[in-house]
Parts: C-alpha cells; structure tokens; sequence
C-alpha cells in the first residue's frame, strides 16, 4: 500500500504542467503574426546556438578527459598539472574566461603564431595572422570548452575512481592491457556514474552558450536583442527565447531520464 501511494504520488504533475503550457504557448505563437515573425527571427540564431553547443561540448570531453587522466597518472607531477587546471579554471567565472579568451588569449595567439612562422613567411609560403581572422565565434567555442572541460574532468575522475579496484586486478591477471582494461572494463561501468552529471553538463551549456552574444555571436539571444532592439517588443521577443530554451533544456533533461532508467534496466541483475 505504502509503496503504491508512493508511486501514485510520484505521479509527475510538474510535467503535465509543464506539457500544457507549452502546447497553450506553441498555440498562442501560431495564431499570432508577431510572435510567428519573432520565431521566424530567432531560427535563424538556433542553428548557431546549437552549433555553438555541440562542437564546445565534445572539445569539452575530449579535453575533461585527457585532464581526468593526468590526475589519475602514477605521476606526481602530471596529477598536479591536473589539480591545478582544474581548481584555476573552475575559480574563473565563465564570462570573465569568455572575455580573457576573446581579447586577451586569441592576440596572443596570433602574435605567437606570426613569431613562429617568420621564416615561413619570408619565403612566402604563408601569409601573417590578423587579430580579424580568429573569428569570433570559435574564440566563444574555446572559452567554452577551456571552461567546461574543468567540470567534465573532475566528473570522469569520480566515475573512475568508482570502478571496484578489484576488477580491474582481475583484468590484470588476465593480461589485458591498460588500454584494453580502460575500454573493456572501466569505461562502461564508469559511464553509468559519470551520466547523471555528465548531461546536466550539457544542459548547462546549452544554458551557457547564450553567453556567446556578448561578443555580438548571432546565437538566439543576440538575435533576440537586435530585434528586441529595433522593434521594442522586448515581453514578445524574451517570451519567445525563454520558450525556445525550455524546449531545448526539457527535452534534453527527459531524454536524459529516459536513458538512465533503460540503462538501470539493462545492468541491473
């Protein structure tokens, strides 16, 4: 009886809810030219927004990973290069990186570039880097990544660190190497602890990648404020980038659960 209240009042109202408001919402935005038009603006920004996302987040991964495995390392040193990557860019506000990276590190970067290639450049065979050319849009996807990538490192080290020593020791005796016991063994058990925060990360940056529009990127939101800008219809305009990012977060957040409950199903013995 207990157990059958508990699951009837687990019942997830929140999303009825939640499911109602944006069919009431998606209604209202087809009978209404205005929003039609804003949505019809907006598009054009969310193909640049998810872009923007999805390319971050794999560098991201990639990256958190590599970081996760030095602060596993039998090396002392290669461990402390680890901890302080990842204490020193988590410290940093997101926006504050997005700044330091766009304006200060993408400079720099040219003006290494430019020194390295001199005598490339005396012969001819390539052209000096300007400032313009590192766009602004990928110097947003960089800071991005240097950002999260502290996050998803320190996600992969606890789900790591979670695989029974005892398992791996027994791969060992088996003479499976350490790249074999990483893929066969640890990867697919650590996996299912690393999920869970793992896509939180990602809806986060779905989040984040809204930040891009300070440097004028045309994601959703930059497009947002010029047109909010130019038609000051600014209730219409922000209702319809709030709507669009529920969309996007929501989707992702039940697509999330939905993988979490098949692979509890699947593993569970």
């Amino acid at each position: 009886m207990n157990q059958h209240r508990s699951k009837k009042d687990d019942f997830p109202w929140w999303l009825v809810a939640t499911v109602a408001i944006g069919v009431v919402s998606a209604v209202t935005i087809a009978a209404s030219d205005v929003y039609g038009q804003i949505l019809s603006t907006l598009v054009k920004g969310l193909w640049v927004t998810l872009f923007v996302t999805i390319v971050a987040f794999a560098m991201a991964s990639a990256l958190g990973l590599f970081i996760a495995l030095l602060g596993l390392s039998n090396s002392k040193v290669l461990r402390q290069v680890s901890r302080f990557y990842v204490e020193i860019i988590r410290g940093l506000p997101i926006l504050v990186l997005l700044f330091w990276i766009a304006f200060v590190g993408a400079p720099a970067f040219v003006a290494a570039w430019n020194w390295l290639t001199i005598p490339l450049q005396s012969a001819g065979l390539v052209e000096p880097m300007q400032v313009r050319d590192f766009s602004l849009l990928w110097r947003a996807i960089f800071a991005l990544t240097i950002a999260y990538s502290s996050f998803i490192a320190e996600i992969f080290r606890a789900g790591i660190q979670a695989v029974d020593v005892g398992q791996i020791e027994a791969a060992k005796a088996l003479g499976l190497s350490r790249t074999q016991r990483f893929r066969l063994i640890v990867w697919p058990q650590a996996f299912r602890t690393i999920l869970p925060p793992y896509g939180n990360d990602f809806i986060a940056m779905v989040k984040d990648s809204s930040l891009v529009s300070v440097l004028g990127v045309a994601d959703i939101t930059q497009m947002a404020k010029v047109y909010a800008s130019g038609s000051f219809r600014f209730f219409e305009t922000y209702s319809i980038v709030a709507y669009v990012y529920l969309l996007l977060t929501v989707g992702l957040s039940l697509s999330l659960r939905a993988l979490e409950r098949r692979m509890r199903r699947d593993f569970t013995p």
